[in-house]
């Protein structure tokens, strides 16, 4: 079974069907990219399934387990990490200080009224070594709110990282970034994924991003899953080129 498998996703809002009949499955290992245009429904899946928003109808399995009703926190403790659209760091803490922040909210002694000197140092090292492998080493003890747009988005990934997740939902993590920054970010994210078998279900409007590292895309229309394949056909299809990219404008 797939490590994440949605089952007939519906959501509405009165008369208004955001999301319809939506199945999407993604295996350990694997990076699936979500796209569509503007409205297709990419945003409303992503919170389907981290539980920020409840559905209408369907089912969501995360494991082996399903886990409709579960709290975006509780889905976390399972292994379901988020980035998010907008920048969700604390500006006044330092980059080191979010990332172990990460760190620590994985630590069964994390409640404990003395958090012991042993036990601050570890979550330190941790933290530091995700920065290092986000290379943002150098900035630990930079304010977050003070890093450029492109390395807070960094930052962020390296937040969701250090909670160790077996999903990640990475939501337009390389939105605002310049070119150069995006392929940097591109190149470092198959670098973070290689010989790893967590997965990865990514919303990314770049094509060049999205053709770069997915290894299966699904694509929405206006709620509706119209194409679900690997790239080469994603790409190739009339469906697709007509509701989303534009007949002749498919990247190559």
């Amino acid at each position: 079974m797939s490590l994440l498998e949605c089952r007939g996703l519906t959501k509405k809002w009165g008369a208004l069907v955001a999301v319809s009949k939506v199945d999407i499955a993604v295996s350990a290992g694997e990076v699936v990219a979500l796209i569509g245009p503007n409205g297709a429904g990419k945003s409303t899946v992503f919170d389907l399934i981290a539980g920020t928003t409840q559905k209408t109808s369907g089912t969501v399995a995360f494991r082996n387990e399903h886990v409709e009703g579960l709290s975006a926190a509780a889905l976390t403790r399972r292994g379901m990490g988020r980035t998010y659209q907008i920048t969700s760091l604390f500006p006044s803490l330092t980059v080191l200080e979010n990332v172990r922040l990460a760190v620590q909210s994985c630590e069964p002694r994390r409640a404990y009224p003395l958090f012991s000197r042993l036990l601050l140092e570890r979550t330190t090292e941790e933290a530091l070594k995700w920065l290092h492998r986000v290379r943002l080493r150098e900035h630990a003890n930079t304010l977050a709110g003070l890093l450029s747009h492109g390395d807070q988005r960094l930052t962020e990934i390296a937040v969701a990282l250090a909670m160790n997740p077996k999903l990640l939902l990475l939501d337009e993590p390389t939105q605002g970034m310049s070119v150069e920054e995006t392929r940097g970010t591109v190149e470092l994210l198959k670098s973070l994924l290689k010989d790893t078998d967590m997965a990865v279900l990514l919303v990314e409007h770049d094509l060049e991003v999205v053709f770069g590292l997915a290894h299966r895309i699904v694509v929405l229309d206006r709620g509706r899953k119209i194409a679900d394949g690997l790239p080469a056909a994603v790409r190739a299809d009339p469906g697709v080129q007509q509701a989303y990219l534009g007949a002749g404008h498919v990247a190559h």
